[in-house]
């Protein structure tokens, strides 16, 4: 049997670890005599080194069998399969008979073709209660390696299904955005055609850059701040085509902390927010703050302005947001709201994002 392949199945290196431990234990006593003088003249007359490794190598080689058979029956190494109380008591049956047979064969071979073994009396009355422990031993340690391959088995499996939930809950949120920023952004569309052709297509090209950001997907549901700041530029470029000169931005963000990581379209959905529940007017502009702070955060702050007519809102927003945090990265934003509005959002190392 290749090496390398009992190192990458921990079933067939674990049976091959027991069959050793157990091979030298059952011989204990003969490999300790060995030692002692007077008990190698008296309970073992005549027990030579190669009688006791001899011995020990056959159980060893038996035992390997024995859980070789063990499994091709009874599909220990499984875990996909059940395991009855008939199957072990079954296994305990079968085993501790082969046992006793392949005891036979080792002394039919010893006395046939003399190969070193113990003759000692003691030694042949200690065999039918050394082949009683095999088969206990063989068919427990099976029974035990199959359940805790069971219990690993359902452990990734709930960890499967619980990924596979977050992300389905994460698509669900984020595709919930899509269609409200499209919306405002085609009502934006139809003024600008009617009013400015070239604008328009400026305006056409831009969308389709938002429009292909939304839609592509990411294997770990988050980005870099670099390139969620590419997309919002060019959400930003839509919304001053929109608001013209009474919308502005004051974005500072530390370089340092582009390789961090947020979910998809978060600062958009702070920027939309922003946009949402402040007057935009010549009478009222609006100054958006993008910036990074000391804490390895990214604040999304603006002067409270608020409309003369309240848009009553979507549910989506703020609580969207909080929720992917969760889901991604069990993280909370935070909102501090005095003079200004402002949302506090965290930016995840690379490492921790992919976890």
């Amino acid at each position: 049997m290749n090496i390398k392949v009992i190192k990458k199945d921990k079933y067939i290196l674990s049976t091959v670890i027991i069959s050793v431990a157990v091979a030298v234990l059952i011989h204990f006593p003969e490999s300790v005599s060995l030692f002692d003088g007077f008990e190698s003249h008296t309970l073992f007359p005549g027990m030579k080194f190669m009688d006791v490794a001899n011995e020990i190598m056959f159980t060893f080689l038996s035992l390997l069998l024995l859980f070789v058979i063990n499994t091709r029956l009874f599909h220990f190494n499984q875990a996909s399969i059940k395991i009855t109380a008939t199957k072990i008591i079954l296994s305990f049956v079968i085993t501790w008979i082969l046992s006793n047979l392949l005891g036979q064969v080792f002394v039919f071979l010893h006395k046939t073709f003399d190969i070193p073994a113990i003759d000692a009396m003691v030694h042949h009355y200690l065999h039918p209660l050394r082949d009683f422990i095999m088969a206990c031993l063989v068919t427990s340690s099976c029974y035990i390696i199959y359940l805790i391959r069971r219990q690993q088995q359902v452990l990734i499996e709930n960890e499967q299904l619980q990924a596979e939930n977050i992300r389905n809950q994460y698509e669900v949120l984020k595709n919930q955005l899509n269609p409200h920023m499209l919306f405002n952004s085609l009502n934006t569309l139809r003024s600008l055609v009617r009013e400015n052709q070239d604008k328009a297509q400026d305006y056409i090209q831009e969308l389709s850059r938002v429009l292909r950001y939304t839609l592509q997907s990411n294997e770990f549901q988050s980005v870099s701040l670099r390139e969620e700041m590419e997309f919002v530029s060019a959400y930003i470029f839509l919304l001053k085509m929109r608001f013209e000169n009474n919308l502005q931005f004051d974005i500072q963000i530390d370089k340092s902390f582009e390789d961090y990581h947020l979910p998809q379209m978060a600062v958009q959905v702070l920027v939309e927010n922003a946009v949402k529940h402040n007057e935009i007017s010549n009478r009222k502009p609006l100054t958006i703050h993008i910036m990074t702070d000391t804490r390895g955060s990214l604040c999304v702050s603006n002067d409270i302005q608020p409309k003369w007519t309240a848009t009553p809102g979507t549910g989506i927003g703020l609580v969207n947001l909080t929720v992917r945090y969760r889901l991604l990265f069990k993280q909370d934003i935070q909102i501090t709201e005095n003079k200004e509005f402002t949302v506090c959002i965290p930016l995840i190392k690379e490492a921790q994002s992919k976890e």
